[in-house]
């Protein structure tokens, strides 16, 4: 399996989004930042935000597009063109409504699920599919219908505890997922327990 050379946190930009389940992939992104001691700063060339850092030995690049959710792909895209990054070496890390809060897994390839940000990134990188997602869990409300408004809703002081939690756990894995051992990061991660 191969390396991984960049994550991508999906997000939509600006406040009024920032605390919002549907950037949970940003949060990972940030967190990744803030414990190597970097900012993230605004790239115009890849529209979004941006950092390079070095995780387990290995140079890592970090970027959370600042384009709306449904355009992540131009911003994924651009980061790739530039650095000469494959998408067998990206990891893509999103919310999950099909995954509780507290729980995260890594997936590689399959479709979009319906998720508005893999959806243009596939498209964005030429319907390729087979790239890592990093999948953190959110819950779901329960009724397709209060989707929208439940993802772009911000989660409840013990709900946000469980996902800042296992994204604890993630960063855990991630040295052995960069030098592609997808076996131990995901027997890892995917026996995590929240508390």
């Amino acid at each position: 399996m191969s390396e991984v050379k960049a994550v991508i946190g999906l997000c939509n930009p600006g406040s009024e989004y920032q605390e919002t389940r549907h950037n949970a992939g940003a949060w990972l992104v940030e967190r990744l930042a803030r414990d190597a001691a970097v900012s993230l700063r605004p790239e115009r060339k890849f529209q979004g935000l941006y950092a390079k850092i070095t995780l387990g030995g290995r140079d890592l690049h970090l970027l959370n597009p600042t384009t709306f959710m449904n355009r992540s792909g131009a911003s994924t895209a651009a980061l790739c063109q530039f650095f000469k990054i494959t998408p067998q070496e990206l990891l893509v890390a999103h919310d999950e409504l099909d995954i509780d809060p507290g729980l995260a897994r890594y997936k590689t390839g399959g479709g979009h699920g319906g998720h508005n940000g893999l959806r243009d990134i596939v498209s964005a990188l030429g319907n390729v599919k087979d790239f890592h997602r990093l999948r953190i869990g959110i819950g779901h409300p329960g009724n397709a219908k209060l989707v929208t408004n439940y993802v772009l809703g911000r989660p409840g002081k013990a709900e946000r505890q469980a996902i800042d939690d296992v994204i604890d756990e993630i960063i855990m894995t991630l040295p052995d997922a960069l030098k592609g051992d997808w076996a131990k990061a995901m027997n890892r991660l995917h026996s995590f327990k929240p508390s």
